[in-house]
């Protein structure tokens, strides 16, 4: 369950007061989530999500971030909308945290995205990048390829205790994708963290993007190989050339890709499949026993990093050079 601070009723009462929401109804923790504390707050005049901003998260992004959600949702995108105080602030501290209360949005996440749902997500990414061409500010990806090497090189003594010969295989799978990363595709914020999770639906189609806290400016086809690896493999490991053909032709509707970002996409997708495992990885050999959080299998991740390194051209992933 992903709640790593209590709030005291005390707290809460006091907290709440300071907002024009109503009375509290319910407060519980929410179960979904592995980077901060979330709770759901309902009162006699709404539902409301309250985060609490654990030590993963920087405090000086959190403008960028409820900044990000309140333009979004001003430009039209399903979104959570951050909530002001009567003071008008959107940023507070409880128990110790920086935090933010959010709005509550209908819909739920599908546990097996279909391919409708593949396209649908496909349209709503391409329509949150267009956007977020006109949103002023910018933050660095903190998660870059060098991020990447620094957690490998800090759990490399443990690797091969996972896998045999895991160690020299991630790191040179690291320099290959190295060499043919590109430096100068269309850029600008992406979310960077669309698992289905954080995307909901209602009766098929998206009602809402959720979850911004990785959001930050980076190339648009770099979000779209994270949606390849989250929404287009089965359980058993397979990858689902039809989702990714409707998540692909989704996107396209509204954004076409450019011939260079079509090319650049296998090694996208490497890179993306290396991002996700090298954090899964660090997070399940140091993660104590009985911790209260379980920490992601990395397996799932290694098994797609070696998928995508079969890949040779985007035609592979339902797309065709063409395009």
């Amino acid at each position: 369950m992903a709640v790593y601070t209590e709030v005291s009723d005390e707290d809460l009462a006091a907290f709440v007061a300071s907002y024009d929401i109503g009375k509290v109804l319910s407060f519980k923790g929410i179960a979904e989530g592995v980077e901060n504390s979330n709770y759901l707050l309902r009162t006699d005049q709404g539902s409301f999500i309250l985060t609490l901003y654990e030590k993963r998260v920087d405090e000086r992004d959190l403008p960028f971030f409820l900044g990000l959600m309140e333009f979004l949702s001003s430009e039209g995108l399903p979104c959570p909308l951050p909530v002001s105080d009567r003071a008008g602030n959107r940023l507070r501290t409880l128990a110790g945290r920086p935090c933010a209360l959010i709005t509550f949005l209908d819909g739920m996440w599908v546990r097996r995205p279909r391919v409708e749902h593949c396209a649908e997500l496909g349209a709503g990414l391409a329509r949150l990048h267009l956007a977020s061409g006109r949103f002023h500010m910018e933050r660095q990806n903190a998660l870059l390829m060098t991020a990447w090497r620094e957690i490998l090189e800090s759990c490399s003594d443990k690797i091969d205790s996972f896998e045999t010969g895991l160690k020299a295989e991630l790191f040179a799978d690291l320099g290959e994708i190295a060499q043919s990363w590109p430096d100068d595709l269309p850029r600008g914020v992406i979310h960077a963290d669309l698992f289905p999770d954080n995307v909901f639906f209602l009766g098929g189609k998206l009602s809402g993007f959720i979850d911004f806290y990785f959001a930050c400016t980076d190339f648009f086809a770099y979000d779209i190989a994270i949606c390849l690896n989250a929404w287009c493999f089965e359980t058993d490991g397979s990858f689902n050339i039809t989702k990714a053909k409707a998540l692909l032709r989704g996107y396209q509707s509204a954004r076409r890709l450019e011939p260079a970002e079509i090319t650049a996409l296998p090694t996208l997708a490497r890179g993306a499949a290396m991002r996700f495992l090298v954090t899964r990885l660090f997070d399940w050999i140091n993660t104590p026993e009985g911790a209260f959080v379980q920490p992601k299998d990395p397996v799932e991740y290694i098994k797609k990093l070696r998928f995508h390194r079969r890949i040779r051209n985007a035609a592979e992933y339902g797309l065709e050079q063409s395009t």
